[in-house]
């Protein structure tokens, strides 16, 4: 096995660094704490995510692939916390939190069943991996951020519960407009509460609503090898819109899912750890501690970034996507002002500089765009 599998498997839980001492504020998912008077608010707020990650000794894919994800399914278990932290906002809202040893609500554990490792649960590696045969990822191979969100995509369809307008930003480009007419396309189908109509009866006053909860996934590549410095504050910003989703990506073939920053660091969730597949009972309960990350979250500085990553947004109602239109299109005005200062910068500068500028703005970097036809 590649080295990307030994994290937490290696380092035991003894061993992983506790959360800074700054004063600097934390940010996680669009909420702000302070990491030295809420350290505990922190850690509980990080437990709240569904920590998905390397399963062994499941039903085998497909009735006769593999039986554990160890070493290629980092990123599709990143896929599954990014949307599975949709599906909490979406049923149990932003400020949730999850309480071990104590009885869950029934919209969670349907949340946590839709993840469970096995072929008739909706967002389960086992849909993912054969629902990405059909983008051309044969099962076992690694996915990118942008294969994993349109797989996601297509998975959401059958989410009858959930009623999810998933829309995959592509070429770094959102027009509100084909937004807007995806999340407001009424459903028809029976709601059920991922294969039980017990809780149906809440979503059914939402049946004749016009918009559609909308999960917004961009799929970015922020530089050629590595992330340009111009987008660091940007990327920041995102992680600051009570909107937030976070954002996929990593390093190369190791992925890892990022839920917020304090300083230069990104604080993210990481899926390299092998844990024994969980089989639920006849009434879908099961021990759920192994689906919750109850240590510090780890961190790494925004440089090591990979420049290819997948940000996510939620917006449950149509004000929630007009304010985030809003934050979006003052971070661009910001990262132009930015750049225009840094192109106004080099001017003033010695010619000896121009391959340093080249190198600042790469050709393959892409820049974000916002339209409204």
């Amino acid at each position: 096995l590649s080295t990307a599998t030994l994290t937490y498997d290696s380092l035991r839980y003894g061993e992983i660094e506790d959360f800074p001492e700054t004063s600097e504020p934390v940010w996680i998912l669009g909420k702000q704490f302070s990491a030295l008077t809420e350290k505990d608010e922190i850690l509980a707020d990080v437990a709240s995510r569904l920590w998905l990650t390397y399963r062994k000794n499941f039903q085998p894919i497909g009735g006769t692939g593999p039986t554990s994800d160890t070493g290629w399914g980092c990123m599709l278990r990143c896929g599954q916390m990014i949307l599975g932290q949709a599906l909490i906002c979406r049923h149990l809202g932003r400020d949730w939190t999850w309480s071990p040893g104590q009885r869950q609500r029934a919209e969670y554990i349907s949340i946590l069943n839709a993840f469970i490792d096995k072929k008739d649960s909706y967002y389960s590696i086992h849909q993912i991996a054969q629902m990405g045969v059909g983008e051309g990822k044969s099962i076992g191979q690694w996915y990118g951020p942008n294969t994993v969100a349109q797989v996601l995509k297509k998975l959401a369809i059958f989410d009858s519960w959930s009623r999810l307008a998933v829309h995959v930003a592509m070429d770094n480009t959102v027009v509100i407009e084909e937004i807007s007419e995806g999340a407001c396309a009424a459903s028809e189908e029976p709601l059920e509460m991922n294969g039980d109509l017990e809780g149906a009866c809440a979503l059914a006053e939402e049946e004749t609503a016009l918009w559609k909860p909308l999960v917004l996934l961009i799929p970015l590549r922020l530089g050629l090898s590595d992330i340009n410095e111009a987008y660091f504050e940007p990327l920041k910003q995102c992680f600051m819109m009570p909107q937030s989703l976070g954002v996929i990506g990593g390093k190369p073939n190791s992925a890892h899912y990022f839920i917020g920053f304090v300083g230069h660091e990104l604080i993210y969730l990481d899926p390299h750890t092998t844990q024994p597949a969980v089989d639920p009972d006849e009434g879908g309960q099961f021990p759920d501690d192994s689906y919750h990350c109850q240590h510090p979250p780890c961190r790494m500085h925004i440089c090591e970034l990979d420049p290819s990553i997948a940000a996510g947004f939620f917006c449950q109602t149509e004000d929630d996507f007009d304010d985030w239109c809003a934050q979006i299109r003052k971070v661009l005005k910001e990262l132009q002002l930015y750049i225009h200062n840094i192109i106004f910068h080099f001017s003033l500068t010695d010619f000896s500089d121009s391959d340093r500028l080249e190198r600042f703005f790469d050709s393959e970097d892409e820049e974000f765009e916002i339209l409204s036809l």
